[in-house]
């Protein structure tokens, strides 16, 4: 923890994979950010007939349900490649919906904590309301979503700044040593 670190939590809501939402990539419509990531997984396998499934069912439960019925899947794969495919769907959510964009832009100053009690990869492994979620060295999880949207977020002040255009997803950043 860096001194003055402040932290931005979520579990639900709009930096929720789960959150609905439309945007597009490559031509293709999703609800969710977690349809995206489920259908990027069944395709990273070649499980063609996952990824169909998840572009068709209806409510992210479904869609994360399939994504772990995916064929031919390799987790140490997975996890070199899930940031990566997280920080791109996320880059289209918050830059294709302004509404959301705004909210995302607003935790300026903040790290964004996924502080989800169940969850020790993408979230801190605590709830909000645990003590221990103030301190990163008491962290019981990895925060990689919350490591995406931060990211997502400096790329798009960075894109903003320099008056590029946000219709093109920048090349996610080196995971290593990222907090």
């Amino acid at each position: 923890m860096t001194p003055n670190e402040r932290f931005t939590y979520f579990w639900s809501g709009p930096f929720s994979q789960w959150h609905g939402c439309r945007f597009t990539i490559d031509g293709r419509v999703y609800g969710c950010a977690e349809q995206y990531m489920m259908e990027q997984k069944a395709l990273l396998f070649g499980d063609e007939e996952a990824a169909e499934q998840i572009r068709l069912a209806r409510t992210p439960r479904e869609q994360k349900a399939l994504g772990r019925k995916v064929r031919n899947f390799d987790a140490a794969r997975w996890s070199a490649a899930a940031r990566d495919v997280v920080f791109r769907g996320n880059w289209a959510k918050f830059t294709q919906q302004e509404s959301l964009k705004g909210l995302l832009l607003a935790t300026r100053g903040t790290t964004l904590v996924e502080a989800s009690p169940r969850d020790a990869i993408w979230g801190i492994g605590l709830a909000e309301s645990d003590p221990r979620a103030t301190n990163r060295s008491t962290w019981r999880g990895t925060n990689w979503l919350g490591q995406v949207l931060t990211a997502v977020r400096e790329e798009i002040d960075r894109y903003e700044a320099t008056g590029c255009s946000l219709d093109t997803a920048p090349t996610p950043p080196a995971w290593e040593g990222v907090n």
